[in-house]
């Protein structure tokens, strides 16, 4: 599995968006999430189990002025 086009190397079956975003520690609450190229609602990630050949996007959003 990618992760922002990187190697994963923490994959295992049935791993979800959620177990992801906590191994990587991302606390930001505004994340953009995408697996090949399709945008996943953050209600979902608890239940979206990941494949092996997944390519996964995690962005965070920052506002600026």
């Amino acid at each position: 599995m990618l992760l922002n086009n990187r190697p994963f190397d923490k994959w295992h079956e049935r791993i979800t968006i959620s177990e992801v975003i906590e191994i990587m520690n991302y606390i930001y609450p505004k994340l953009v999430i995408k697996v090949n190229d399709v945008v996943i609602d953050r209600k979902n990630c608890e239940t979206f189990v990941l494949k092996e050949n997944d390519d996964l996007k995690i962005h965070h959003l920052l506002a600026g002025g």
